[in-house]
């Protein structure tokens, strides 16, 4: 076996340890963005895989498992969002509460289906192109939710950057009393931007179990939408940095793997801890720079707004 048939599978493993990591993050960014703190992407994520398992299942399309995890995603946070921007209840206890809250909902709704296993999601396949030594399988290789997660980015990328939506966005977590005066909606705008994070969690939810793991488990997720949380911070809040975070995660992911499989003799439990390990570490070392984290946090982050009557 020559170099180049280890290095593809390696690079198809990251890939796929990352994708789950890139949704979450990019949804996380925008709701961030705009000064709400939502820390219940766990349990978004869990509810968003079982829906997705069970209505594939149920239905046999994975077109609308995919719609109705993105769905359920989004009603987790607009329950979230109707607490914390409605009611005006805390942000970080009402996140850790929703995290709670999927776990257990998402272990009700999936139990009917522990123990089933699905196909996985259908590999783009082009003649000539999918073939080519390692370019093919990587680039041409891939089910449509990897598709979709990098398009996601960009186009928040480009929304963030270009777009006039994008501007006002940032304008509401940089200092929500200065947008209120001028005019714009704050509430109305924080409660788009934290449906598109819920959302963005239900597909990630939804590619852990009809691609990643075509099967439902209770706590498939393994804290993986902790380390999204932190791969924002990682990222101080740039789409292009929360690209490079997800896939060096995800590289720390699948190493215990390719670890295992050469012979290294490291305790499994050890290279299983290797992600959140280097979630601590990250977060310690950035957060050492707190003028860094100043210049580039949302203003107004987790901070309430009540509208002047």
């Amino acid at each position: 076996m020559n170099g180049f048939d280890i290095l593809a599978p390696a690079i198809l493993t990251v890939i796929t340890a990352s994708t789950p990591l890139l949704f979450a993050a990019t949804g996380e960014l925008v709701t961030e963005k705009s000064g709400v703190l939502n820390l219940g992407l766990e349990g978004m994520m869990l509810v968003g895989a079982v829906i997705a398992f069970a209505t594939a299942s149920v239905t046999g399309s994975a077109s609308l498992a995919i719609v109705a995890a993105a769905a359920a995603g989004a009603g987790m946070a607009l329950l979230f969002a109707f607490l914390t921007l409605t009611l005006m209840a805390n942000q970080v206890a009402t996140g850790l509460a929703l995290t709670i809250f999927g776990v257990g909902l998402s272990a009700l709704i999936g139990a009917d289906f522990v123990g089933y296993a699905l196909k996985p999601l259908p590999q783009l396949d082009i003649p000539g192109l999918s073939q080519a030594p390692i370019i093919g399988p990587i680039v041409f290789g891939q089910d449509f939710l990897v598709y979709l997660s990098f398009a996601a980015l960009i186009g928040v990328s480009w929304f963030l950057k270009r777009l006039r939506g994008g501007l006002i966005l940032k304008a509401v977590g940089e200092s929500h009393d200065s947008a209120h005066a001028l005019g714009y909606s704050v509430i109305r705008i924080r409660y788009l931007a934290t449906l598109f994070g819920g959302a963005m969690s239900g597909l990630a939810g939804a590619y852990l179990s009809l691609s990643y793991t075509p099967l439902w488990t209770e706590g498939m997720t393994a804290g993986r939408g902790w380390i999204a949380l932190a791969l924002v911070v990682f990222a101080t809040w740039r789409p292009g940095r929360v690209l490079l975070g997800a896939y060096m995660f995800g590289g720390i992911t699948i190493l215990q793997l390719h670890a295992q499989g050469m012979g290294i003799e490291i305790s499994s439990q050890f290279m299983a801890m290797l992600p959140y390990l280097a979630t601590i570490l990250v977060l310690v070392l950035i957060s050492r720079d707190k003028t860094k984290i100043r210049l580039n946090a949302p203003a107004c982050i987790g901070r309430m707004f009540r509208p002047a009557k």
